[in-house]
């Protein structure tokens, strides 16, 4: 199964309940003031800057892996 990011709406400033990122599939994770809806859209919950992040995530087998965040700072 491949994701596509759709499009990315939002770079600079998001307001409450804009959308951030329009995805299929998950390629960008919900970090702070971020939140994921059903058909894995990025939306904006607080006011703020948008910040694109990348960190390191271990998942169940032991092994670390490379994810990208959305932040609203």
């Amino acid at each position: 199964k491949t994701t596509t990011t759709v499009a990315i709406k939002m770079i600079a400033k998001a307001n409450i309940g804009n959308v951030i990122i329009k995805q299929r599939g998950t390629k960008w994770y919900a970090g702070r003031n971020v939140r994921q809806g059903a058909d894995d859209t990025l939306y904006a919950t607080k006011t703020g800057i948008v910040q694109f992040t990348e960190k390191y995530k271990t998942d169940f087998t032991g092994k670390k892996r490379k994810i990208k965040l959305v932040n609203i700072v």
